[in-house]
């Protein structure tokens, strides 16, 4: 009898030890009782501003994307340092934008529910948000992650693919986060949308072996028309370009076909076509409808969303996304 009862005992206390983990997941609808409302306000909030300021979209993905490929997402890349050391002095982060449009969209939601909606769902849920407002895809945002409070530039700039990574660059970079060829070609769709500043790939343009030539891989009209109308010196690290030019507001498979035609403006979407696995994954999207692309472009999304995620007790609810100890 008493081994049946430190039998049940022991039971009893592994199904108690097994509710913490699983009631720390990511769920849906995760504030439903503790902030009814909060998914609306963001949303809303997107709705309501989003048409004065477009190209938001774009800038809140790829902060998105940022986010989450250090320290996981964590609303890491909103913390501000007085020592320029944290990750949005980073240099893959100084052209990111968006951070008073988070830091807005938190007041709104501290007013409502203080406390409570972290800072890493707003950066998932704005993302998305804007992102179907302006005629893109939607996708799954399971919330309930908690904030960090730790922010480096060293490891943003050791974690974000930079745009002259070579493939093999990449496919580490995503290994990394748990993400496989099919996700880094997926997510490297989002380029249909948005600009890059000329010093993200004027090296192909005038330094690519470091003896001033030009990337044999990229094409050498588009080469020409870069140089001769956007980025006209190596140096140039202001005027802005459109990465899917024609198409840069649409969501759609124009940026895959530009790619195939080695005019995808970066390194990195060069090097997607040096693979046989990553080619054969964006001749399979441009065969298929936009509506397919918008599918599986969801499920890379929400598997992002989920890298390394703090939950339950872990991290904290930032009262201020800007500050880590708020």
């Amino acid at each position: 009898m008493n081994c049946l009862r430190a039998i049940a005992l022991s039971l009893s206390l592994f199904l108690v030890g097994m509710v913490g983990p699983i009631q720390a997941q990511l769920q849906m609808n995760f504030y439903a009782n503790t902030c009814p409302n909060a998914e609306k306000i963001v949303q809303d909030f997107v709705s309501n501003h989003i048409s004065n300021a477009p190209s938001l979209a774009a800038a809140l993905i790829r902060m998105h994307f940022h986010d989450c490929f250090v320290r996981g997402c964590d609303g890491s890349v909103l913390i501000n340092s007085t020592s320029g050391n944290a990750e949005r002095d980073a240099t893959p982060n100084l052209t990111v934008r968006g951070f008073g449009f988070i830091d807005a969209i938190k007041a709104v939601l501290e007013a409502q529910c203080p406390g409570i909606v972290s800072c890493a769902d707003i950066i998932a849920l704005a993302s998305r948000d804007a992102i179907v407002f302006t005629g893109g895809p939607n996708w799954n945002v399971p919330t309930g992650r908690r904030d960090g409070r730790i922010s480096n530039a060293s490891e943003a700039l050791a974690n974000i693919p930079p745009p002259t990574s070579n493939f093999t660059n990449l496919q580490t970079l995503f290994a990394n986060q748990g993400l496989d060829l099919k996700d880094l070609v997926l997510l490297s769709g989002a380029h249909t949308i948005g600009v890059s500043h000329c010093s993200s790939f004027t090296n192909r343009l005038y330094n690519f072996t470091g003896r001033g030539d030009q990337d044999p891989a990229l094409d050498s009209e588009y080469a020409a028309n870069l140089k001769s109308r956007k980025c006209p010196s190596l140096n140039d690290n202001k005027t802005i370009v459109e990465m899917d030019p024609g198409s840069r507001k649409t969501f759609d498979l124009s940026y895959y076909q530009l790619v195939l035609k080695r005019r995808g403006l970066f390194q990195s979407d060069s090097a997607l076509t040096t693979n046989p696995t990553t080619l054969s994954n964006i001749n399979r999207i441009l065969t298929g409808s936009v509506e397919s692309f918008y599918s599986e472009f969801a499920k890379s999304m929400e598997k992002m969303g989920r890298i390394n995620v703090k939950t339950g007790s872990a991290g904290v609810v930032r009262r201020q996304c800007s500050v880590a100890n708020s």
